[in-house]
């Protein structure tokens, strides 16, 4: 999904970002944790965020830092595995102590170190994480650590079902999705849920397992059940696989993806991405994140194509900055008690409000539309389902 060359660059960064816990600044810093997927499936979306993180720090501390002190960042790959991500936010919160912990982007990396940020009382931020379990147990507890800036599985699903049903005016559709990952079964389940309550028909709905890259049998079937829009619920490298083996067997129906999309894509599907949709939580092209992205490329020498982590993750480092501005402390029950309590905070791509689960309230969705001569997928509409 990348090219070794930015691989071996992000590598480079983990180390110096504190992969050995080597100190960054002085003893009395801010301490804030990162957890990336900088290897394994997802890289091309972690490396994105430990280059925003990075930018957002080095502005910070060159304006001053937070409360007088430098801000220290300490970063661990968690390589897009669940026993790495535990690992990783045991040791953020037991042994470098840090105020609050950002990424990565997996929802279930998330949940399955939810229950470390708890134990340790220590903030958890999701960039991108939009399973509902990343902030609320299988009870509907909330779970008091955890937070995302991201929309949610349900929101997003009825975005993709709003605009198959009422916008394209499709009446059957077809799902392929990912059966091992979290955030492929909730968006899959609310997708469904909300097309049929519009009116539509699932005439196929076909699993696969995130380490498979032949979805042939299943797109097979799909094919013969004659749908009119086929949803792709899925991220990583399965996604551009899957649908370029879906127009390889001539399924010519417009394909709706969620908020896995990323610019890495067309390196695989090239043309083939034409007729595809996809949900996102930025603009990529809105005038206020021009600025941003010029500071991406300088600092990283690449233009910055998996945005939305990108934007996300810069975000989470200065709402975390207000957080503890509003809290006058690093202390980490302080501070979270402060990104509870956040009310019309100001960020790059949104003003943020709390909603009393730890989500954000009221984010517009946007769809992206694949366009071939721009090789990337551009603005089309904002939804709010």
């Amino acid at each position: 999904m990348r090219s070794f060359g930015l691989v071996r660059k992000a590598l480079v960064l983990v180390f110096l970002l504190g992969c050995m816990a080597l100190p960054l600044y002085a003893a009395d810093t801010i301490k804030i944790g990162e957890i990336a997927t900088v290897t394994g499936d997802f890289a091309a979306y972690g490396v994105a965020e430990v280059e925003s993180v990075k930018i957002a720090v080095d502005e910070i501390n060159k304006a001053g830092g937070i409360l007088g002190k430098q801000v220290e960042v300490i970063m661990y790959d968690c390589r897009t595995r669940q026993e790495d991500m535990v690992n990783a936010a045991r040791r953020l919160v037991e042994q470098d102590k840090v105020t609050a912990v950002i990424g990565p982007s997996g929802s279930g990396l998330c949940i399955a170190a939810a229950p470390i940020f708890n134990r340790g009382k220590v903030a958890h931020l999701g960039t991108l994480p939009t399973n509902p379990l990343v902030t609320m147990d299988e009870k509907g507890n909330v779970r008091p650590y955890n937070f995302r800036i991201c929309f949610l599985d349900p929101y997003q699903g009825k975005i993709i079902a709003v605009f198959a049903a009422k916008d394209l005016g499709r009446k059957k559709a077809a799902v392929l999705y990912d059966v091992s990952s979290d955030y492929s079964q909730g968006l899959r389940e609310f997708f469904i849920k909300s097309f049929k309550e519009y009116g539509g028909e699932i005439v196929a709905d076909e699993g696969h397992r995130g380490e498979d890259v032949d979805f042939r049998a299943q797109l097979t079937v799909i094919k013969d059940a004659n749908p009119d829009v086929l949803v792709i619920p899925t991220m990583g490298k399965c996604l551009p696989l899957a649908v370029k083996q879906a127009r390889e067997l001539g399924l010519n129906v417009e394909i709706i993806g969620g908020d896995g999309y990323g610019d890495f894509m067309w390196e695989i599907v090239g043309d083939a991405m034409k007729d595809s949709y996809w949900v996102s939580h930025v603009d990529r092209f809105d005038p206020t994140l021009a600025d941003f992205f010029a500071k991406y490329e300088k600092a990283t020498g690449t233009e910055c194509m998996e945005f939305m982590n990108a934007v996300m993750a810069y975000d989470c480092v200065y709402w975390l900055k207000d957080a503890i501005e509003r809290a006058g402390t690093d202390d980490p029950v302080k501070v979270r008690d402060a990104l509870e309590n956040t009310k019309d905070v100001k960020l790059m791509h949104c003003t943020l409000t709390m909603d009393e689960f730890h989500n954000p309230k009221d984010k517009d969705g946007i769809i992206l539309v694949s366009d071939i001569e721009k090789q990337k997928a551009v603005f089309l509409k904002k939804i709010k389902p």
